[in-house]
């Protein structure tokens, strides 16, 4: 590429192609260009003043050629010179140049007092003015003005910014500055007009920021135009980086560091102190995060942990609310939002969550099957609120704003949603970039305190050594005097003698070896401090001089009698501005909310037909009906399709899903589309990873996976095993082994139970064997297990039930009896359903335990067309009367239902034929039945 000559001219077009910003060449040709030094080791970037710009443009010699390689200076025609450069260095230089400003002079703050010059020249102006935190209130008008004639030549609107966040409580966990008027709000009000509002320093940041800034602990250096001097830091006695925090965009990176607990950040650096090999876990024990000044809860740690130690991670924040009874009567309940996220717009807030008032929906997570179905389901639209239910009560004591709830709702489903739907959680992202030795850096915990405590150090030693220098030249001086007083007769005659001052002086200071400080103290002298009592207060003070002295020398003489010093100055600040922490801490999920936090754990229906076809339904879609009668058909169904099992569940259960081929799946009760009872339902290869051919035989809900819960599998040729529940709680997607099958055979009913209670087992022909939970093996997945049942020719297993251990008492209690009558008995029972839509109850004190492998006792004598189709256990919830409070469902193989109180089937004997619970001239065979609880 041929070089291009640009010259000192204004600038102009190069080519047609060849374009440069408007902020590149303004900030090239500015008059108050200077050196800055770039991250790059040995290497300066210098602007060259500008120069009047010729009479014509300068015309590209082709002489100049010969030194565009070392880049001299080339003359033209009209004699100027230009400088030839290559354009992408140009722009690359100039580029680095100006990013480095902008992040020095800037966006960053300094790591060592954690401001950033603005902020700086703010505090040093009002501390130049004398606006002490017992001063009275100055106009921040006044204060711009300072801060802009000396020291930061920018815009008014810019300097008054920055004030006003230093006197902001929620922008600031430690405010810095005392404001008197409208400082704006959380709601993100605008603060009064400079001229309007007043300001002082606050106590915190003289004591922290300003003190001991007039004992040459810290560098001053020229303000832009050279007329005064500015701190280039403040000594501050905490990191203030870390106290209040900083945000700030620069080019090419950014910064944002959360604040801190003050009586935290004194402990943690005190540790430190103490242990400069401290891990980052022994520090959280210090300080184990941040601390908002909004408040609000901090879910998980894992962010916080990222954040300490590399610098960067990302924290979640929640507002913080509660619950509230506003009738006692109807029970309304509301929900009351007291803190929010830091940095969050209050009034946005409350407009965002009016705004799905106002739509009266809370949209929810919307899965992935839900596309299948054509009705909307109440898990897409949760609507839980009424319009004029929300109101922001907030006021001079505190944040409350109020969200009335309908009755009925669940109020946690409401906060759930609030945290996934609006701002009321939200992300805090830590940056913690700050200028260090010059150049910006990112830093973990650590790091940032060892970088305060280097600089406290050097500015504890310069303080010292200030004071050490001061209280020497005191104490010569004094010792001068007290020479004098020694020798006060000799001294009068000296200075009688003597024709002027100077004379005076050189004479005193040959007769006693004095020097010229110390014998002009003497002239200085008043006659009264001639006195006898005078003389003993020079004395003291030598004294009192002389032991400064020493504690000044022996405190430069030990770093650790300087971090001692550190550590008592921090702990005063601990003492006098110490607050409690406002933001708490959640041993959480880092708060990631699932599906499962905003829907309701409601009771609803799952139906799956023998072709895989699955539907949720809610728990009201079947009414109760007498028995005898038709039923309700449960929906659509494919072609040759029959209706296979029918469970009550709640929406957060997992449901294990288990084939015929001994395959278990799992997937949560929520994740199946909810339809109406005339939908088809979705198919089960979609959410589940089916083989071809591969049938779901049974289902079972699990709310939790307890340890002394087991499940227990029976096939359809008699073979029973058990399983601990805890083997089924991580299923991984594709499915795992749950039982070994023989050839021909296949998995068909599973329960769930435990060692203490009893299982009951049916064949088709009404054989039934009930034996006790603990004599079935315990064994693992990939078994086959024990023969159950010895079955006759032609005859199968036909259904499974579990007698709870609680009913074990009231069995043996009626098996003592059980020679009364049947009908009177009460129960538990064992309800049998046929095929053909009969049914009864026969009282379980009817039946005798005994071993597995056996042919068992009769339990329902059919003709030779029937079989059975369901055995349960009832009589698990009784009512007033005694009676059953249990509701049955049954389900025929054309999709018909029929839901019916367990009351009115008959109690009979075990050779009886029962009653008839459903009409099934039209509707085949029942399928399937299901019982459903009284609670």
């Amino acid at each position: 590429m041929n070089p291009l000559i640009l010259s000192n001219n204004p600038p102009m077009v190069l080519s047609s192609t060849i374009r440069f910003s408007s902020s590149f060449l303004r900030y090239n040709h500015h008059p108050h260009r200077h050196s800055i030094f770039l991250t790059t080791p040995r290497r300066f970037l210098s602007f060259r003043p500008s120069r009047p710009p010729p009479p014509s443009h300068t015309p590209i010699l082709a002489k100049d050629k010969e030194r565009e390689g070392n880049g001299s200076l080339a003359t033209a025609t009209d004699g100027s010179r230009v400088v030839p450069v290559e354009l992408h260095e140009e722009m690359t230089g100039s580029y680095i140049t100006y990013s480095m400003s902008v992040l020095l002079g800037r966006a960053l703050p300094d790591v060592r007092d954690g401001l950033k010059p603005v902020h700086r020249r703010i505090l040093f102006a009002m501390h130049e003015l004398g606006l002490a935190s017992r001063k009275p209130f100055k106009k921040c008008a006044r204060v711009v003005g300072e801060v802009l004639g000396k020291f930061h030549p920018h815009g008014d609107s810019a300097v008054y910014d920055a004030l006003v966040r230093m006197a902001q409580d929620f922008s600031l966990r430690y405010p810095l500055i005392q404001g008197h008027g409208n400082f704006g709000s959380i709601d993100a009000d605008p603060a009064a007009a400079m001229r309007y509002t007043e300001c002082r320093l606050e106590a915190l940041t003289e004591a922290m920021l300003l003190a001991d800034i007039d004992q040459d602990t810290v560098n001053f250096v020229p303000n832009f135009d050279g007329s005064q001097k500015e701190p280039s830091l403040l000594p501050a006695r905490l990191p203030a980086l870390l106290l209040n925090g900083s945000s700030g965009i620069a080019v090419g990176m950014a910064t944002n560091i959360p604040p801190h607990n003050l009586g935290e950040l004194v402990d943690v650096l005190c540790a430190l102190i103490h242990n400069p090999e401290a891990t980052l876990q022994e520090l959280l024990e210090y300080m184990p995060g941040p601390d908002f000044p909004t408040g609000g809860l901090i879910m998980g740690n894992l962010g916080i942990l990222d954040a300490y130690r590399t610098g960067r991670g990302r924290i979640i924040v929640r507002g913080k609310t509660d619950l509230e009874l506003l009738d006692s009567k109807s029970k309304r309940m509301a929900v009351i939002i007291k803190e929010i996220p830091y940095q969050t717009n209050k009034s946005l807030l409350v407009e965002k969550i009016a705004e799905l008032v106002e739509n009266k929906v809370f949209t929810c997570p919307f899965h992935r099957f839900m596309a299948t179905i054509k009705e909307p389901s109440n898990f897409e639209t949760l609507r839980l609120l009424n319009n004029d239910d929300i109101r922001d009560e907030s006021d001079r004591s505190g944040m409350r704003i109020v969200i009335e709830i309908k009755r009925g709702i669940d109020p946690l489903i409401v906060v759930n949603n609030l945290y996934r739907l609006t701002a009321l959680q939200s992300s805090f992202s830590c940056n913690m970039v700050g200028i260090i030795d010059g150049q910006p850096k990112q830093m973990g915990l650590k790091e940032v305190l060892q970088a305060f405590l280097e600089f406290r150090c050097s500015v504890v030693e310069r303080r010292a050594s200030f004071k050490l220098s001061q209280v020497k030249e005191r104490r010569h001086i004094v010792e001068g005097i007290m020479v004098g007083l020694d020798n006060l007769d000799r001294v009068i005659r000296i200075i009688r003698e003597a024709s002027s001052n100077a004379t005076a002086s050189a004479a005193l200071k040959n007769e006693f070896e004095l020097s010229e400080k110390q014998a002009d103290a003497i002239l200085d002298m008043n006659l009264r401090r001639l006195t006898m009592l005078e003389r003993k207060k020079f004395v003291d003070e030598s004294k009192n001089l002389m032991e400064q002295i020493l504690k000044l020398e022996e405190l430069l003489s030990s770093r650790k009698n300087i971090l001692q010093l550190i550590e008592q100055e921090v702990m005063e600040l601990k003492n006098r501005f110490s607050t409690p922490r406002r933001s708490m801490l959640e041993d959480s999920d880092s708060g990631q909310l699932d599906d499962i936090d905003i829907i309701p754990n409601d009771e609803m229906l799952l139906a799956i037909s023998e072709k895989g076809y699955v539907k949720r339904m809610k728990p009201n879609t079947f009414n109760l009906q007498n028995r005898g009668t038709i039923g309700k058909s449960v929906g659509k169904l494919r072609v040759n399709d029959a209706m296979a099992d029918f469970i009550v569940c709640h929406a957060h259960d997992h449901v294990l899903y288990f084939s015929d081929r001994g395959i278990v799946y799992s997937a949560r009760a929520y994740k199946i589309p909810e339809c109406t009872r005339n939908a088809a339902g979705t198919p089960l290869v979609q959410i589940l990873s089916l083989s071809d051919g591969e049938r779901i035989t049974s289902i079972i809900p699990v709310s939790e996976f307890a340890e002394d819960q087991f499940l227990v599998m029976l096939t359809m040729n008699g073979y029973i095993k058990k399983v601990s529940l805890n083997a089924f709680s991580s299923i991984r997607s594709t499915g795992i082994i749950a039982i070994q099958l023989v050839p021909g055979d296949e998995l068909k009913w599973v329960r769930c139970c435990t060692n203490d209670d009893l299982v009951a087992m049916a064949s088709q022909h009404g054989m039934v064997i009930m034996s006790s939970g603990d004599i079935i093996r315990s064994l693992s997945r990939n078994t086959r297990g024990a023969v159950a049942m010895r079955l006759k020719d032609g005859d199968k297993m036909a259904s499974m039930d579990i007698i709870p251990a609680a009913l074990r008492k009231d069995l043996e209690r009626a098996s003592e009896h059980s020679h009364s009558n049947v009908k009177g008995s009460s129960g538990p029972w064992l309800l049998f359903v046929s095929e053909s839509g009969y049914g009864k109850r026969v009282p379980l004190s009817s039946f005798r335990k005994s071993r597995l492998n056996r042919v068992g006792l009769i339990g329902y004598k059919f003709s030779a067309e029937d079989r059975l189709a369901a055995v349960f256990v009832v009589g698990f919830s009784l009512a007033e009367d005694g009676e059953s409070d249990e509701q049955v469902v049954l389900v025929s193989q054309s999709g018909t239902v029929n839901r019916i109180k367990v009351r009115d089937i008959s109690i009979q004997s075990r050779y009886a034929r029962g009653v008839i619970l459903m009409r099934l001239e039209l509707a085949g065979k029942i399928q399937s039945a299901s019982l459903i609880s009284g609670t």
